[in-house]
């Protein structure tokens, strides 16, 4: 039996091993996925036991994905992007970055064409890095609104579009086709809002890449009749991009996103 596993700190929250096992159960392979707590500094040594060991693959989450680029051979995107989220040992000890594609399907899926597209991305961490890098590359007119604005313009130069501080949300919101949360906030209730609903309209579409609730962003997108996209299939995505790296098969996304979904409801629930 083959095993993989995501490592992070924390990674106790992870849903990866209930959205890859039901993966592997659907396309019938004896492989089992566990998740794994590792810190920074141990992260060289886990990744070379991983491959003695005869693991399948490896997920990478916070803090350890811009980490990673020191251990590995960065694929085109990883290198790009500066963070690694899936390893693999086919060949050598390679590392791919699948959050940007992930991301770009979970938008297709929903209706959304990118080319062309007025975007706007809040937030300037590693997931809006990877967010930025796809966008621009697709040919959306991207501007990137972050609490530090050099840290967005650092975006802006390294994929262009244009950076400006959260302060002036108000004036944007309202004249792009995408807005992108790429920040933590609405991860808790009662966070604040990033900005007032009343500013979305109809013909837009919200994207927030927060899985485990439903955001108030979201709430407010779909009261203004506009197309609502949580990250539920950002991860999924995600998710069955590295299955088809580890293993060359097409991922059961269907089975994937009912995994998720379900585990969501249960923890709700508890």
């Amino acid at each position: 039996m083959l095993v993989y596993a995501i490592l992070g700190d924390p990674v106790e929250h992870s849903l990866s091993p209930a959205m890859h096992s039901a993966a592997f159960r659907a396309l019938g392979l004896s492989a089992c996925y566990h998740a794994f707590r590792v810190s920074p500094p141990d992260l060289g040594t886990a990744i070379a036991g991983a491959r003695a060991l005869g693991f399948g693959g490896l997920n990478l989450t916070i803090p350890l994905k811009e980490r990673a680029l020191e251990y590995l051979e960065p694929d085109q995107d990883a290198r790009a992007m500066g963070a690694v989220n899936v390893v693999s040992f086919d060949g050598g000890v390679r590392g791919y970055n699948t959050d940007g594609r992930g991301a770009s399907l979970a938008l297709r899926e929903a209706g959304f064409e990118v080319p062309g597209s007025r975007a706007l991305l809040i937030g300037a961490g590693g997931a809006a890095r990877a967010l930025a890098y796809q966008l621009a590359g697709e040919g959306a007119v991207l501007t990137i609104a972050n609490r530090s604005l050099e840290r967005a313009r650092e975006l802006a130069r390294a994929f262009g579009g244009r950076a400006c501080p959260l302060e002036e949300l108000r004036d944007l919101v309202p004249k792009v086709d995408l807005i992108v949360n790429a920040t933590s906030v609405g991860m808790r209730p009662g966070d604040p809002r990033l900005f007032p609903g009343e500013l979305l309209g109809p013909e837009q579409t919200v994207f927030d890449i927060v899985y485990n609730r439903e955001t108030e962003l979201i709430a407010d997108a779909r009261g203004a009749g506009a197309r609502a996209i949580d990250g539920v299939m950002m991860l999924v995505y995600q998710g069955a991009l590295a299955i088809t790296i580890w293993t060359g098969r097409e991922a059961p996304v269907g089975a994937m996103e009912q995994a998720v979904r379900s585990a969501l409801a249960e923890r709700r629930v508890q």
